[in-house]
């Protein structure tokens, strides 16, 4: 069987975070698919802009905490 990522407590911790991402995908899917204006070049390429680089930054946010959490509780911290 294979190794989960994180235990349980720690997707708990971090579920915070997963629901902005989930919320954030959700709205880059919508604009992507049912685009309520016409894709124009820079007005376009910001709207997605501001919503891309947070949800990457967020992940990887939420990737580096988990990690963090896990060594913490596995007596690991520096």
């Amino acid at each position: 069987m294979a190794t989960p990522i994180f235990e349980r407590e720690t997707w708990l911790d971090i579920t915070v975070n997963l629901i902005p991402l989930c919320i954030i995908g959700f709205f880059i899917a919508l604009f992507t698919v049912a685009t309520p204006w016409a894709i124009e070049g820079l007005t376009s390429a910001v709207a997605y802009g501001l919503l891309i680089v947070p949800f990457v930054l967020l992940a990887y946010l939420t990737y580096v905490a988990a990690d963090r959490i896990e060594s913490a509780e596995s007596g690991d911290a520096e």
